[in-house]
């Protein structure tokens, strides 16, 4: 008797085995709905696995099959089985037997059919005029419908159980360009939701209004497109309520907003963020490096010499400071080549910014152009992440390359088209950057033996060497010894705290027979170190005398006959300015005037010329 009530039951009814995932038993409409074969005794005749039924909904039934089994019964309408490629949606009363499970199945279509048919019959049953009551009732809520929908600025429409759309209001219309009878009835998940914004199919299945009347939550996404009728993607944000029925879910209603003001604000917001940190980095790399050249203990522009050679390099550096030329410093290790270059930078128009120092001697070859011109993240193994270079630390400022011959000819080209084009890559960017820069560089090397042994470019010899100057040895300029040398006295002296010795005229004249192969730099290691070793006040430079391979010393014997008295030098010096005068009739500054003849300063010459009592105007031919 019960296998005859299980066989005519008025729905479908399935034995499932969850463990091994087999269909056991099914009574005739299970047979009907399922598409599957049986004996009498509603075994099936071949073993049918229950997942081949629900591929597109296979999660779900795993959660359902445990809630029975946890629960003893349970109940959903989320599932549907698919049967000679026809969707069918189910909904599905399960309790546990023994350790399987008997499900009882109902087109869910039909059953959402036959309960509206019941409250027509109702409503019928009811009497006419009940029925007119309600049918007014229903118009006034829907006309008050509409115009709550007509009158809020967001999009909103709905859409049945199968993602069909059941309304629409006139924001949606316009924010996305199609037209309410163009949607009515149609899947609007295929017709404006069907891509990602860069191009690639979403799958009906991952779109979260759809999973809102299949899983019956609120779900709220704030960064995705609707395509507009004219193939265009506007950018949105929307909530998809899910609609239930008597505990039957059966659609869902869509927000939605145009967010396009708003992403372009946001993304000139990141730019200005980006833009900012930029900056920021930037001027933390400025600090730093201020402070590294604080550190580094520079007398910055003060270049202290009075010699006929000095005065000539000062005039040189007054002249080409202020214009943008690049300046290329020629000479000996140790004679300052820097001093000059900031004395350059220091009376420029860029003395604003730091000027940015490079040591082309001491970057490692395969690290110039890393140095030179930065990297991004990932360029090449180590970088760990985006780094400025110097020349574009050097926007809008000037960038010193000492030793520029140590450059790798490889290398000098992208040099050569930054000095050209003022544009550069960082290593692995293909972005194009612009700066605006000066370029001084300084050589200890001959850079024309260098172009001939094909180590140098001529074309970027020429655009370095636009401004050629001089800094002149130590050997070249001994009248500016003992000034040197009171300088770096006072200025170890202050350093190690230590009170200042005095030099004898014959220690002096040591320092002035000494060659200084080392310049400047070895004259002040030498008082720095005798400095240390000075006893009583007194410093010695004996040393010097004791250097046989490394020092060099220069022993001409100065006889009576060649030294001059103070007023025969100050005759000697009047004469010659008196010579000058004429030679230049009486003009002091200017070219050509009697100031560049010496080689000093006009203001100088005109002090000379008062403290003589000269009469320039006697002076003139």
């Amino acid at each position: 008797m019960q296998h005859l009530l299980f066989m005519n039951a008025p729905t479908a009814m399935l034995l499932i085995d969850p463990t091994n995932n087999l269909i056991l038993q099914a009574n005739d409409k299970g047979q009907e709905l399922f598409d599957l074969n049986n004996d009498e005794a509603g075994n099936i005749l071949k073993a049918q696995p229950v997942s081949a039924f629900f591929p597109d909904c296979l999660e779900q039934l795993i959660h359902f099959t445990q809630q029975v089994l946890i629960q003893k019964e349970a109940w959903t309408s989320n599932l549907s089985i698919k049967v000679n490629n026809q969707t069918i949606h189910l909904e599905i009363n399960a309790s546990k037997v023994d350790e399987n499970i008997l499900m009882s199945c109902q087109n869910s279509v039909k059953s959402f059919a036959r309960y509206h048919q019941a409250i027509v019959e109702s409503n019928y049953q009811s009497g006419l005029t009940h029925w007119r009551k309600n049918e007014t009732a229903f118009e006034e809520i829907e006309r008050q419908n509409q115009l709550l929908l007509t009158a809020v600025g967001d999009g909103i429409y709905g859409v049945d159980a199968q993602g069909n759309t059941t309304f629409v209001n006139l924001a949606a219309e316009q924010i996305i360009g199609w037209k309410r009878e163009e949607l009515i009835g149609k899947k609007i998940h295929n017709v404006m939701h069907h891509s990602y914004p860069d191009g690639t199919h979403y799958h009906a299945h991952d779109c979260p209004i759809y999973a809102a009347f299949n899983d019956g939550e609120i779900h709220s996404v704030d960064d995705e497109v609707f395509w507009a009728k004219d193939g265009t993607p506007v950018p949105v944000e929307y909530t998809s309520t899910p609609v239930t029925e008597h505990g039957i879910l059966i659609g869902a209603v869509v927000i939605f907003r145009d967010i396009t003001d708003r992403k372009r604000i946001q993304e000139k917001l990141l730019n200005a963020i980006d833009e900012i940190d930029s900056l920021k980095r930037r001027l933390e790399m400025e600090n730093a490096y201020l402070l590294e050249e604080l550190n580094a203990d520079f007398n910055y522009h003060q270049i202290i010499g009075q010699s006929a050679q000095v005065q000539h390099m000062v005039q040189q550096i007054e002249l080409v400071g202020p214009t943008n030329a690049n300046v290329l410093i020629i000479g000996e290790s140790g004679t300052g080549k820097e001093l000059i270059a900031r004395a350059i930078h220091e009376v420029s128009e860029r003395k604003g910014r730091p000027l940015i120092r490079v040591n082309c001697a001491a970057i490692p070859a395969d690290l110039f152009e890393s140095e030179f011109f930065g990297h991004v993240k990932g360029a090449f193994s180590g970088a760990i992440s985006d780094r400025v270079g110097r020349f574009e630390l050097a926007d809008g400022a000037t960038i010193f390359l000492d030793e520029v011959g140590e450059i790798p000819i490889q290398l000098q080209g992208k040099l050569l088209r930054v000095l050209q084009e003022q544009q550069f890559e960082r290593v692995g960017d293909s972005k194009t950057r612009s700066v605006d820069l000066r370029v001084i560089s300084a050589t200890n090397q001959d850079l024309r033996k260098l172009i001939k042994e094909n180590k140098f470019r001529e074309d970027l010899y020429y655009r370095l060497n636009v401004f050629p100057i001089q800094s002149p040895a130590l050997r070249d300029r001994i009248d500016d010894l003992p000034l040197l040398a009171k300088h770096f006295i006072d200025k170890v002296c202050t350093r190690i705290n230590k009170p200042q010795p005095k030099i004898s005229l014959a220690q002096m004249h040591l320092l002035e027979q000494y060659s200084w192969p080392g310049n400047i730099r070895e004259l002040e290691n030498i008082i720095e170190r005798q400095i240390i070793l000075a006893k009583d006040q007194k410093i010695n430079f004996d040393i010097l005398t004791k250097q046989n391979n490394d020092v060099q010393l220069t022993t001409r014997k100065i006889v009576p006959s060649e030294l001059m008295s103070a007023i025969q030098h100050k005759a000697l010096e009047k004469t010659n300015i008196e010579q000058a005068l004429l030679h230049c009739n009486g003009k002091i500054y200017g070219a050509d005037g009697a100031a560049e003849l010496l080689g000093l300063k006009p203001t100088t010459l005109a002090s000379k010329i008062k403290k003589y009592e000269i009469n320039r105007h006697h002076h003139k031919i």
